[in-house]
């Protein structure tokens, strides 16, 4: 495992990093395995687990936090993530000075931690001010309950506002932003890459694999694989990316991944990590055999004519996307 530090910080994140979204806890052999990927992803170098509030509602943060307690607080990097309603009342959702420091705690006691090193404001919340969002986060950082923060899904004009914010108020900084990214996603090249490199912000991108479209397991005239993400996925978010014109750029990766010897998702992981401002790969794992292929993405380089087919494939053009 290869290891890069986030941003300017001095922080050291594995390449590859273990994220909670998909962990399945619905009953016990489901938990077990999970705690199994956890303890496999410690023995193969990871060293970055990935949370937020409201996996699971708070199941995940409770679970994460169990099998990490194995292990030495120096071994590991856990981060986690606030935004979303977590109750319903007015007041038990965004990115308010109140709802922040109120959920922290909870999540700290699910997650049976004294500290996070990573804090996310996981969307963008319209109804606060960016200064009081940014204040509360700085204090927090101050008061030694977060080491670093940061954002997931927001515009680069609210993280621009956000990053100019703590500067004019004297606040700490951003250190990382947790977008999405991977090879038939690429909005964050257009501003948010640039942002990042000028002001010394790690990237700590969620599914490079674009919903397991990029495993290859999803094929051009084959039926869907049995108990794959398509087929009990509530919100169908990969059955909308099983597009003709995506399935046809799966064909062609393929051949390059296979003339070099390596699986799809390895090609497709290595490829974010050709990016110098990328800190750390979040990915995903139902199977340990999973993770080991995940991993063997991290020092893998693709050699630039690869690189340069791979772009042509891709045919990337700028466009406006939603983001949140």
């Amino acid at each position: 495992m290869n290891y890069r530090n986030l941003g300017k910080s001095g922080l050291k994140l594995s390449e590859i990093a273990l994220g909670s979204w998909v962990t399945d806890l619905s009953d016990r052999n489901a938990v077990e395995n999970a705690e199994t990927i956890v303890d496999k992803a410690f023995d193969l170098g990871v060293n970055f687990f990935d949370c937020a509030d409201a996996y699971s509602g708070g199941e995940a943060e409770c679970f994460l936090g169990k099998v990490l307690s194995k292990h030495r607080r120096s071994e590991y990097v856990v981060s986690s993530k606030v935004f979303f309603p977590m109750g319903r009342g007015a007041n038990e959702w965004g990115c308010s000075r109140k709802h922040i420091k109120e959920q922290l705690d909870i999540t700290l006691k699910n997650m049976r931690l004294d500290y996070l090193d990573l804090y996310f404001c996981h969307r963008f919340d319209q109804t606060t001010p960016i200064a009081e969002t940014v204040e509360v986060l700085s204090d927090l950082v101050k008061e030694g309950k977060i080491l670093y923060y940061g954002v997931s899904e927001w515009t680069p004009a609210q993280i621009v506002e956000a990053i100019l914010t703590a500067q004019r108020d004297g606040n700490r900084p951003l250190s990382v932003i947790q977008p999405q990214y991977n090879m038939v996603d690429r909005y964050i090249e257009d501003e948010i890459v640039g942002i990042c490199e000028r002001f010394g912000i790690g990237i700590t991108p969620f599914s490079p694999l674009s919903q397991g479209l990029l495993t290859g397991k999803y094929r051009k005239g084959m039926p869907l694989p049995e108990g794959s993400r398509a087929t009990w996925q509530a919100d169908r978010q990969i059955n909308n990316l099983l597009t003709e014109e995506n399935l046809e750029k799966v064909d062609r990766l393929l051949k390059i991944a296979e003339e070099l010897h390596v699986p799809l998702s390895v090609l497709a992981l290595a490829w974010i990590l050709r990016l110098g401002q990328i800190s750390s790969v979040i990915t995903g794992a139902s199977k340990p055999k999973q993770l080991e292929s995940n991993v063997a993405a991290s020092g893998f380089t693709i050699p630039a004519d690869a690189l340069a087919e791979i772009e042509k494939i891709l045919d990337y053009h700028p466009f406006v996307r939603r983001i949140g």
